[in-house]
């Protein structure tokens, strides 16, 4: 429900995944296969000589220095503002305002219902309940609109279709108080399934 990046987090770890599996399987072969501990003595200093000759084209007029440890440089600090804007995407969405409206009455001025109120609302009607193992309730912000998140932990032999429809009660009853229809998803972890699959109920 939020704007977390999905699948690009996805992408981005399968690709390190695939490097760092790729990176063990040639230690563990370098170690334990001569035949590629010969090729790697024999392909290793090619590349490093090569490596040396472009350094050494690259200096700088009169001086020892490359100019393509600056461009190392710069490639380093474009992908750490990369990683920065990554990190700063994850987990957005969250809101604090739950609903607002303009009271043109005696005394004018805005009305408004944190998102706090329908947490801890839904919160303290689940809570106790021995059927659930855990309950939580986030606000988001889904397009400009508040959206609320129930995921429910029940325990092991709860019905899960009997516990979605006595949540939608509960948020029934929410929607008369707060007067508007909230967009609601009711995130249901069956037990020990929980590891291989996941029920969602959408309002």
């Amino acid at each position: 429900m939020n704007s977390t990046p999905t699948l690009l987090n996805r992408i981005l770890l399968s690709v390190l995944g695939l490097m760092l599996l790729g990176v063990g399987i040639l230690l563990m072969l370098l170690a334990a296969v001569p035949p590629v501990a010969a090729w790697w003595r024999s392909w290793s200093p090619g590349v490093w000589e090569g490596i040396n000759r472009a350094f050494n084209a690259t200096r700088f007029p009169g001086r020892a220095e490359s100019w393509l440890w600056i461009v190392l440089a710069l490639v380093l600090l474009l992908l750490i503002g990369l990683m920065v804007a990554w990190v700063a995407q994850q987990g957005k969405g969250r809101a604090n305002l739950l609903a607002a409206e303009y009271d043109p009455g005696e005394v004018p001025g805005d009305v408004q219902i944190g998102g706090g109120v329908a947490e801890q609302a839904l919160k303290h009607a689940l809570a106790g309940r021995p059927d659930l193992a855990g309950a939580t309730v986030t606000t988001y912000d889904i397009k400009g609109a508040p959206a609320l998140k129930v995921r429910l932990l029940p325990r092991q032999g709860v019905a899960p279709h009997l516990l979605a429809a006595e949540v939608s009660g509960l948020l029934a009853a929410l929607e008369t108080v707060v007067g508007r229809e909230i967009p609601v998803l009711v995130h249901i972890g069956a037990g020990a399934r929980t590891r291989f699959g996941r029920a969602e109920r959408v309002r």
